[in-house]
């Protein structure tokens, strides 16, 4: 039986894009819009300008064939023909092809010559709109470019026009009388230019300017002169592009508006050394506090090269009085080996469930279940100290790592626990750092590195050696800061409280 006929008169079913021209805003990933983010985990294929970065590319799928478009002096920049061709060429081949685009793919972003493009190949495509550089250069720069009493309106002006035009079209004698704010983008190169001729039409030369570069990236540059000094901030070889100029009475600004580079780690680079799964929520509080973050996992967590004694210790869950959790990742590797043999939480029976700290305890809430017990230090010896008292005849399983100390197993037998050890995850050290890594580190550009174990700072210093002596150690624990002192390198900010959290807040307060 064939498919059921559809209704006379039905209309046709669109066609889905097979391509999506996406504004990717002024830097930050955090301002792609959702419809941005989720188009460009679509594609196939992605051909995106040199602004786009790592953070913002790890947003498309891993399997993605990445096309950078180059830029002026740093290898093969794309002309617009080749650009549109491959859209094309790629989208004929069957695949999904997302072209991401600084800013607003519409504001100065060539949007209409690959419209054209798509349109007269005949293929179907959607534009998704962009945070548009101007407006975001004036929030992180603490500018409002409109204002009701100063500015009403807002002219986007191109600093650089297509160079085959045989006139231009900027009327700049109805630029400098224009009654508001003036952003001109792609204006570093032709800087004399564009400002000696806002002047000569009669614009004033004490009118003021902020330059903005890189604007919501954690090296944001903010400049403010006058429309006169604009040729020699911008002198040739000074400052390099993306840059935009907000021109007008708008840009007296004050320094208590420039809410960005106000933050407390803005300017600084903090290297995390955290596995790559556990260092998401303290990379981004970092990153919120204003800091450029590098990440750099030092060891690896792997599963165990065999299972058996993991699995003989999951089907005798119920039997022991104790089941006590070192770390999170432990937590993450016994529960899902659980759910991969089809078990669940029942399997613990009347055990009691014990974790070293709030992390560990909030690994558990994951899975649906409680810490009977966690300790108000977050270190073996306080969990020990705890279980100790009633320890004499109980079972108790530790599960950690395939290194570690011995204190809490040592503890307990001494108190008369029956104490069975179960290594459910391999910590194994990085033996190759990332070059870009490790040059920030030799050049001296890392401000701070993080150290949230022992394990982390013993393979710190075996992966950089000596060019950890050029940034500032920050150590989660006297215990963790004691290993590296070992190792010959002493910490100069130690966590109050044994948590990520507690090392981000030791940093705060050594930057004070």
């Amino acid at each position: 039986m064939g498919p059921p006929e559809k209704p006379e008169g039905e209309p046709p079913q669109p066609t889905p894009p097979t391509v999506y021209l996406i504004g990717a805003g002024p830097g930050d990933p955090g301002l792609l819009t959702l419809r941005g983010r989720e188009c460009l985990a679509r594609a196939d294929v992605v051909l995106h300008d040199y602004l786009a970065g790592e953070r913002l590319l790890n947003l498309a799928r891993p399997d993605a064939r990445l096309y950078c478009l180059g830029r002026h002096g740093a290898g093969k920049l794309w002309s617009q023909q080749e650009i549109n061709e491959r859209m094309v060429a790629e989208a004929r081949a069957g695949a999904c092809v997302a072209r991401l685009k600084g800013g607003d793919p519409g504001v100065f972003g060539r949007l209409a010559e690959e419209v054209e493009a798509l349109s007269a190949a005949n293929l179907a495509f959607e534009v998704v709109p962009g945070v548009t550089t101007a407006a975001a250069a004036g929030a992180y720069a603490g500018v409002t470019i409109t204002n009701r009493e100063q500015a009403s309106c807002v002219a986007f002006v191109t600093g650089h026009e297509e160079p085959n035009k045989p006139d231009s079209s900027l009327d700049y004698a109805t630029l400098a009388r224009f009654p508001g704010t003036l952003v001109i983008y792609m204006g570093v190169t032709t800087a004399a230019h564009w400002s000696g001729e806002l002047i000569r039409h009669g614009k004033p030369v004490a009118t003021p300017v902020v330059l903005v570069r890189r604007c919501s990236l954690p090296d944001q540059t903010t400049i403010d002169c006058t429309l006169g000094q604009v040729p020699a901030v911008l002198a040739p070889g000074l400052v390099r592009p993306p840059l935009v100029a907000i021109i007008g009475e708008v840009a007296r600004r004050s320094e208590l508006s420039s809410w960005f580079t106000r933050r407390p780690l803005f300017g600084k680079t903090v290297l995390v050394t955290r596995p790559q799964r556990q260092a998401g929520p303290m990379v981004q509080r970092l990153r919120d506090l204003g800091a450029d973050v590098l990440l750099q996992p030092v060891i690896e967590v792997l599963p165990p090269t065999d299972w058996s004694v993991v699995d003989a210790a999951i089907d005798r869950l119920s039997e022991f009085d104790w089941v006590v959790f070192s770390s999170r990742n432990g937590v993450q590797a016994l529960m899902d080996r659980v759910a991969e043999r089809g078990f669940d939480a029942r399997r613990f029976g009347s055990a009691r469930l014990a974790a070293i700290g709030p992390a560990t305890a909030a690994a558990l809430g994951d899975y649906g279940l409680s810490a009977d017990l966690h300790p108000e230090e977050y270190r073996a010896e306080a969990l020990a100290e705890v279980l100790a008292a009633g320890a004499s005849g109980k079972r108790v399983l530790l599960l950690r790592a395939s290194r570690g100390r011995e204190v809490l197993a040592e503890q307990l037998a001494a108190a008369g626990a029956e104490v069975e050890q179960v290594v459910v995850y391999r910590s194994v050290d990085v033996k190759a750092p990332d070059a870009q890594v490790a040059g920030a580190l030799a050049a001296g550009r890392v401000d701070w590195t993080t150290a949230t174990s022992s394990a982390i700072a013993r393979s710190l210093v075996s992966l950089f050696g000596e060019d950890l002596r050029k940034t500032k150690l920050a150590a989660i624990s006297p215990l963790t800061a004691g290993a590296m002192n070992e190792c010959g390198h002493a910490a100069a900010a130690v966590a109050r409280e044994y948590t990520a959290e507690g090392v981000v807040a030791a940093i705060l307060r050594a930057t004070e």
